[in-house]
């Protein structure tokens, strides 16, 4: 309404007889027509988001042995599946549930009040993708050696309170530290955090890490002398599909985060919202590819192999890294955000291989490690002409430090990296724990040796030979020999 008025009060001296009424309907109508195409990108940008978790869903498959194709296919599916519940009941109420204190929503459980002045139906969707998002990040951590119940108990627990909580400290209005908390900026500037490096990733990477580690390697993984043995996923084909999946997606993950598209910036500058988006889907691009073919080169120099699988995971590190700061840096900032990332992928690929940390598929370093990442690159190289545009209302809003804007950004982000590790391991660790001694979550020696697909769902996804893991073998353990009657002829 506020819009219509000051679009008619403008419009009205340019209409002559009956200007006021006729300002009114033309006003009305642009406004109804902004909302509907505001709306529209927004659910666009959903549906991109959600068709994620089919590349997770690829991804994983192909990074899995072939005995536990069916289960992580099943797990992908439920992450979608109780998330969506327990987000609906809870989750988007304890996120954006205001007004609210700067901990936890407290409005909305069940959408009740929906659509209001503040959301619409598409807003809920929009934020469903993103949360099972987060989730499907973790069951790739503890992918081939979990029980089927531990992924349903993790996965409402993460995507109905753990998640949310995290998303409203940085992403609602009331939130403690959020950039949009205009009454209350944490060092004057909130956490910039713009489509999910912390919020998303860092929350997803770091439940996968406690995960991973409570459970333990998978049998084989590590020799009797600790020497790290590749135990290589079955497809190569599924993981490249999966990549270009997520890289399809990402383009509503970053972009989409805008929420909207019609509309002008606030300074009145000649360029408006529209033009941020192109430039955020320029950014993620440029971060994605960098550290592709930095992952690349990096890789042969140390194992001496093209390895597309290494590739795939570097590509989707710098997609990670750069989700927090894509609005609001230059086009070659994001190059040097894709060269770091590899290179912190790679590192902590290593350090995982001194610990004799398992996570078949990487998740934990490259969402947790890459997410950190791009949370600090952001507090370095966010200029002050995007950070006013995209974050306006608030006159000489810090940026980053390389940029010229003072530290005081950096150390909000250093906050953010402090406080998600702390409140997902406070929480996610002693539920993996729990589930540990309940005797809830790995499975037994023999099924995993078996295959999970074999012993918890009925027989195998399809026919395979693999000379370093022989379907038969998995048979051979599971046949009941008889013990009397007739020699077979």
């Amino acid at each position: 309404m506020v819009l219509s008025a000051t679009c008619s009060t403008d419009l009205a001296p340019l209409l002559g007889p009956n200007a006021t009424e006729a300002a009114a309907y033309i006003c009305n109508n642009l406004s109804d027509t902004s909302y509907a195409v505001d709306n529209t990108y927004l659910l666009f940008s959903a549906y991109l988001v959600f068709s994620m978790q089919l590349g997770f869903a690829m991804l994983c498959a192909g990074s899995v042995r072939a005995k536990n194709t069916m289960n992580i296919m099943l797990t992908n599916v439920l992450d979608a599946a109780a998330g969506g519940l327990f987000y609906y009941l809870f989750g988007f109420a304890f996120a954006f549930g205001g007004p609210s204190n700067g901990f936890i929503g407290k409005h909305n459980f069940a959408l009740k009040s929906f659509p209001s002045s503040s959301f619409d139906y598409s807003y809920f969707l929009y934020q469903w993708a993103f949360a099972i998002a987060a989730a499907g990040i973790t069951s790739g951590s503890i992918a081939e050696r979990t029980q089927f119940v531990a992924y349903l108990i993790y996965s409402s627990f993460l995507t109905g309170f753990v998640y949310p909580v995290v998303s409203h400290w940085f992403w609602s209005t009331d939130g403690w530290a959020s950039a949009g908390n205009t009454d209350n900026l944490l060092f004057g500037s909130g956490v910039i955090d713009f489509a999910g490096s912390g919020v998303v990733h860092m929350v997803g990477g770091i439940a996968g890490l406690w995960g991973a580690f409570i459970e333990g390697p998978r049998i084989g993984r590590f020799d009797h002398t600790g020497r790290s043995v590749a135990l290589r996923g079955h497809s190569a084909s599924l993981v490249v599909l999966g990549t270009f999946l997520l890289w399809f997606g990402w383009y509503g993950f970053n972009p989409g985060s805008f929420i909207k598209i019609l509309s002008p910036y606030s300074s009145g500058s000649y360029y408006g919202v529209w033009s941020a988006v192109g430039r955020t889907s320029v950014t993620t691009t440029l971060a994605g590819c960098t550290a592709a073919l930095t992952t690349l080169f990096g890789k042969r120099i140390l194992s001496g192999h093209w390895n597309v699988t290494d590739v795939c995971n570097g590509l989707l590190g710098g997609f990670a890294a750069i989700t927090a700061g894509c609005s609001v840096v230059e086009p070659w900032a994001a190059i040097i955000c894709g060269f770091v990332s590899a290179i912190v992928l790679i590192s902590c690929n290593k350090l995982a291989e001194i610990f004799k940390y398992d996570d078949p598929l990487e998740a934990a370093q490259l969402h947790g490690g890459c997410g950190a990442w791009g949370v600090i690159f952001t507090a370095l190289f966010a200029t002050e002409k995007y950070v006013n545009e995209v974050y306006s209302g608030v006159p000489g809003r810090p940026y980053g430090l390389f940029m010229g804007g003072g530290g005081k950004l950096l150390a909000a982000h250093v906050i953010q990296i402090l406080v998600i590790i702390g409140f997902v391991s406070a929480t996610m660790g002693p539920l993996f724990f729990i589930l540990q001694k309940l005797k809830l979550l790995r499975i037994s020696p023999e099924d995993e040796m078996a295959g999970m697909d074999l012993t918890r769902h009925g027989g195998f996804a399809y026919l395979y030979h693999d000379e370093d893991d022989d379907q038969r073998n998995g048979i051979k353990m599971r046949r009941i020999e008889p013990t009397v009657g007739p020699t077979p002829i």
